[in-house]
């Protein structure tokens, strides 16, 4: 305390004991370091960040801190949904102890399930199924998990969703089914699974076509035909 506030103290008359407690207490406060505080805010914003980038670490302790694990950036993607995109199964999985929403989806309604399916990544839609992530959401293309598994040609994938309940016959947007995506984009290992696992091939989109149709009209005729479809 200076020497002003001192004489002012005086002045106004306090008691020596009162003056001398003034004074102690603004020497102990001059002497205690600042603390910094990271708000919550902060905390989620770091979060995002690191599960962009894939840093496991740091979203395990940031989440330890107090961030959020349903945070959202701004479209809508959380550390879940980022892990699932990237095929990054610890990532996933720390997510998933830290209570991330397993269907969350982004602004365009993609979900960490879709994302998985159309990544391929098998072993991380497998663990999402068995947290209860759904098969029946639809993002803004209209479309569910297992269309972007069957188009992708990832039969892993399908196998899992299959193995979930999802009907291998259900027909999607412009009545096309799993096979018919398969089909259309030339992927020989998903058409065979699809088959093996009673997929019709006689169905027909909302145009006429079978499944071999569509892959005939996509240059994929012959090799599909070798894969069994008929």
């Amino acid at each position: 305390m200076t020497r002003f506030m001192t004489t002012r103290l005086q002045r106004y008359g306090l008691a020596p004991c009162l003056l001398a407690a003034l004074l102690g207490v603004a020497a102990t406060v001059a002497a205690q370091p600042q603390q910094t505080t990271v708000s919550p805010l902060s905390l989620n914003a770091q979060l995002l960040v690191s599960a962009r980038e894939g840093h496991v670490a740091q979203v395990v302790r940031l989440l330890e801190q107090g961030a959020a694990v349903n945070s959202r950036n701004r479209l809508g993607k959380t550390t879940l949904l980022m892990a699932c995109e990237k095929g990054n199964t610890e990532l996933t999985e720390a997510a998933l102890k830290a209570g991330a929403d397993v269907n969350l989806a982004s602004v365009e309604g993609v979900t960490p399930l879709m994302a998985a399916s159309y990544g391929g990544h098998a072993a991380i839609a497998r663990r999402l199924l068995a947290a209860g992530a759904r098969t029946d959401p639809l993002d803004r293309m209209h479309k569910p998990a297992v269309v972007y598994a069957a188009g992708q040609g990832h039969a892993a994938v399908l196998a899992a969703l299959l193995d979930a309940g999802v009907d291998v016959n259900t027909p999607h947007e412009h009545q096309l089914t799993a096979l018919m995506w398969a089909a259309g984009q030339g992927h020989a290992d998903a058409v065979a699974l699809l088959l093996a696992r009673g997929a019709r091939a006689e169905l027909r989109d909302d145009r006429g076509q079978t499944a071999l149709d569509i892959a005939r009209g996509a240059g994929h005729g012959d090799a599909l035909a070798a894969a069994g479809l008929r």
